[in-house]
């Protein structure tokens, strides 16, 4: 099981970082759960140093480019340099903030050549009657993961986080059983794009208005490798009873 904890820009200091960190490691260490931290920038390369733990970071997001004269980019290789293994690429809010299927394959592509795990984000704005939203789902794929090699192919971890249900309580998430529908269609797709035409062994983790009262219900039946966390992976109260729920 693999919970992706993504803090956003939830933290701002470096004692409440470090205190969320040192949570992480003993919740690592006492369960089966393997925890990846994505703090903000500035602060993964002071806690991933000499980091030896069973705990990882990734990178919340990674430039499109590849270094140079471009004021304020963090790239890749410099995450990875700073000790990130793993990247979120195109999560909601990038996509948001203008980052096109274009610009995501760039970017999960720059991941991939630097040592860096992709997460790649997707999901539909809304659920229509028609089944539309599976068009939609398809699409995103397919855009960020075809012009790949196929062994990087199978290095892509697929976050499906629909954007219906991101920041809301946990009533508002999806069901278990609509998540389980949607992890298989997601396989299926999967398996369109992969050598040898099986998405066996892909991770798919759930992310949207994930908490401790709905965590374990969206694991048990749905097919989901792990969680993609929000704001509850900054309470380290909402956190500790999160992942233990799941060990």
């Amino acid at each position: 099981m693999l919970i992706v904890a993504n803090w956003k820009a939830y933290v701002e200091e470096q004692s409440k970082a470090k205190k969320l960190f040192e949570l992480a490691k003993r919740l690592a260490s006492a369960t089966d759960i393997s925890i990846v931290l994505a703090p903000p920038a500035p602060l993964l390369g002071a806690l991933a140093a000499r980091n030896k733990s069973k705990v990882a970071f990734a990178a919340q997001d990674v430039s499109r480019t590849t270094g140079g004269a471009f004021t304020g980019e963090a790239t890749a290789q410099a995450y990875a340099a700073a000790g990130a293994t793993y990247a979120i690429i195109g999560h909601s809010e990038r996509r948001s903030a203008g980052d096109t299927d274009p610009i995501i394959a760039e970017k999960l592509a720059h991941a991939l050549a630097h040592g860096l795990r992709p997460i790649l984000c997707i999901g539909e704005s809304e659920r229509d009657g028609e089944g539309r939203y599976l068009a939609t789902v398809r699409e995103e794929m397919t855009a960020a993961i075809e012009s790949l090699t196929p062994k990087e192919r199978n290095e892509v971890i697929i976050a499906y986080e629909p954007l219906w249900a991101i920041g809301k309580t946990a009533a508002a998430a999806i069901s278990p059983n609509d998540l389980a529908e949607m992890v298989l269609y997601i396989r299926k797709v999967l398996a369109e794009l992969l050598p040898g035409k099986s998405s066996r062994g892909s991770l798919i983790l759930y992310g949207g208005s994930v908490e401790p009262e709905n965590a374990r219900a969206l694991v048990a039946s749905s097919g989901v490798d792990g969680l993609l966390v929000g704001h509850a992976s900054v309470d380290p109260d909402a956190f500790s009873v999160l992942v233990r729920q799941l060990a």
